[in-house]
């Protein structure tokens, strides 16, 4: 029998630990309010489900053709701007994930 002390560690046992590159947090306090909104939902997302967030992300997927790493990236919003947000998994022991880029997608680094 699980007691609300048990519950709570197990909860944050299985949570993530994002992080920002410095490149990264300075790109996402230039983006408008309503990305940076779906950002900080991604980020929720990954904090509870790891690299690979939960359905619904437009064009989610594990970047290829990167060796030694497991990078991945999906879309923040779709159309003209498209603005894309880059993870790479960091550490899947200790469970951290990195942030690379956030930003349009013309510039991004795939």
């Amino acid at each position: 029998m699980f007691d609300i002390y048990h519950v709570m560690i197990y909860t944050y046992e299985m949570t993530w630990t994002i992080n920002f590159t410095r490149k990264a947090a300075k790109q996402s306090n230039k983006l408008p309010q309503n990305i940076l909104a779906v950002l900080q939902l991604l980020i929720e997302d990954t904090k509870l489900h790891g690299p690979r967030p939960a359905e619904g992300w437009s064009n989610y997927s594990r970047l290829k053709g990167v060796k030694n790493s497991d990078k991945r990236h999906c879309h923040l919003k779709k159309g003209n701007p498209t603005y894309v947000c880059c993870w790479e998994v960091v550490n899947k022991q200790i469970r951290i994930i990195e942030v690379y880029y956030v930003g349009t997608h013309e510039k991004a680094p795939y």
